[in-house]
């Protein structure tokens, strides 16, 4: 099976944006780990905030309050360490770091410094899946790569704050119940609607969908009927592609699908 990089980078290079829930993280540090293990340069960060990493996903992390300074920073790391982590600050005891203005990160693209750049840029509060609120998601308008993440973890899980971020955004875009448990259908609609969690995503932006935590048969299977659901429906929503895996696992790709 190929790898997230063969399947998600062709190209030279670019920004890819990581909104939704259900693994976004594990998953721009398992792109990182790709990326910088086949010889090329990238930056991890964020236009919201997400935790310290620890050494496994990040290496080389430094804070720098401005633009310029994350470029000046970065051009001397970086012959030591293809892969860094970027932040503003450090908060919550020093647990979070805090990210970038969008706008920033239209600054490290042009900067030339990295070859490819992993955005989070989406917050979820560990759950397994969410419906963005009006001010989410915070995506680069330099983003040429988008993926939408969703914890398959969360289908059959009631429709309530200890699985779903925001259920009550959940609940009024997709139309089910609060309480009652989260359908396939009810995800893909949250994945197709035009204020679900690809909303804002740039014109230019090639659209894909990760499907994670497919960690046995049954969540595969899962995966599976969502997948299909999204091929017959997804060209409404320029989807390319809906891959089916597990960001922390080896292989993070079991099963990919192509939107014709």
């Amino acid at each position: 099976m190929e790898s997230l990089r063969e399947i998600l980078l062709c190209g030279n290079g670019g920004v890819i944006s990581l909104v939704g829930a259900g693994g976004k993280t594990s998953l721009m540090f398992r792109i990182a780990r790709e990326v910088s293990n086949a010889g090329e340069s990238v930056l991890t960060t964020t236009t919201t905030r997400i935790m310290w990493p620890d050494k496994k996903q990040s290496s080389e992390i430094f804070l720098a309050a401005t633009p310029k300074l994350v470029i000046e920073k970065a051009s001397v790391l970086i012959k030591n360490n293809l892969h860094l982590t970027a932040a503003s600050a450090r908060v919550g005891d020093g647990e979070k770091l805090v990210g970038f203005e969008s706008a920033a990160i239209d600054e490290f693209q042009r900067s030339g410094r990295f070859r490819w750049i992993v955005v989070e840029a989406d917050g979820a509060a560990n759950k397994w899946i969410k419906v963005p609120a009006a001010h989410e998601p915070v995506i680069p308008k330099c983003t040429d790569r988008i993926i939408g993440v969703v914890g398959l973890k969360a289908v059959g899980k009631p429709l309530t704050a200890q699985w779903v971020f925001r259920p009550e955004h959940y609940s009024k875009l997709t139309g089910l119940e609060p309480g009652t448990p989260v359908t396939v259908e009810s995800v893909a609609t949250s994945i197709l609607d035009p204020e679900g969690i690809l909303k804002g995503a740039p014109p230019q932006a090639m659209r894909y969908i990760f499907l994670n935590l497919a960690g046995d048969m049954q969540l595969l299977e899962r995966g599976r009927e969502l997948a299909r659901r999204l091929c017959r429906h997804g060209r409404r929503s320029n989807l390319k592609r809906v891959i089916i895996g597990h960001a922390r696992d080896n292989p993070a790709v079991l099963e990919y699908f192509d939107i014709q």
